[in-house]
């Protein structure tokens, strides 16, 4: 009886490990892109860019990057963790109150695998943190370290989350710490137009005094600009493509003056 159930094990384990492969599959980029809630950019031909960064909010730095954005006039997306907003939830409210949108990172920033039911918490716990700091709820998700399969990508969307990458070519690395020149090489070298680029507000502790991204922001801003780039968040450049209101806005379809009626709202309701 023993070798027959051992003889039966051994016939199952191919359809178990099928199982756990498919759960946590990769499909291509291109599959995931024609879902409509996976984005690395998007097509379009005004000169419009999304910056975005992780990991914040820093109590030293990201203060500098809003000084700098505000100096061009540009918005971005800050994809926040939960364990940092906790701690510095008046850098959250400024960066609603200066017009630049909020995201999910997560709230531990774990790496690598993770089970659906932990990053459905992560999300949830964040989410909260976020409503509670300056009332608003995130649709915008992106993986840590960009580390994404099925599993990940079924979850987010089942959190109401779209997934949002960042375009091929456009990831800083400053989580590195490269030379100032290096960063503003690996960004400027090939940035088009609809492109989402990377960049980290976080480096080191709550107590490092020196980032990289900081020094070289400024250059960055400044070359998109004389060439005619504007930046602005995720959620505008979706929908300067598509003419469709993102999930985060609450109202869909509408019109391009409604889109920015609805944004200043939101502002001014915190």
């Amino acid at each position: 009886m023993k070798k027959i159930l051992f003889f039966i094990f051994l016939l199952l384990i191919p359809f178990f490990s099928f199982q756990i492969n498919v759960s946590a599959s990769t499909k291509s980029r291109e599959e995931y892109e024609k879902t409509g809630h996976v984005i690395w950019e998007v097509n379009t031909k005004e000169k419009l860019v999304a910056i975005t960064f992780d990991d914040g909010p820093h109590p030293f730095f990201t203060p500098q990057i809003l000084d700098i954005l505000a100096k061009y006039d540009a918005k971005a997306t800050f994809f926040v963790a939960g364990n940092k907003v906790i701690r510095f939830p008046e850098l959250l409210k400024r960066e609603v109150k200066e017009g630049h949108e909020i995201a999910n990172h997560t709230y531990h920033h774990i790496y690598g695998n993770i089970t659906s039911a932990k990053l459905s918490s992560e999300l949830e716990e964040t989410d909260k943190i976020i409503k509670k700091s300056v009332g608003l709820k995130p649709t915008l998700y992106r993986p840590v370290g960009g580390f994404y399969n099925d599993l990940i990508i079924n979850t987010a969307l089942k959190n109401g989350k779209d997934v949002v990458l960042w375009s091929w070519g456009q990831d800083s690395r400053d989580w590195a710490n490269p030379p100032a020149s290096q960063i503003y090489n690996n960004i400027t070298k090939g940035v088009k137009p609809g492109n989402i680029i990377l960049f980290h507000d976080w480096h080191g502790s709550e107590y490092t005094q020196t980032s990289q991204t900081v020094i070289v922001l400024d250059n960055i801003l400044g070359f998109l600009y004389d060439r005619g780039y504007k930046c602005v968040t995720v959620s505008e450049l979706l929908y300067q493509s598509t003419q469709i209101i993102p999930d985060s806005f609450e109202i869909y379809p509408t019109k391009r003056e409604n889109f920015r009626i609805r944004s200043q709202m939101h502002i001014k309701e915190k």
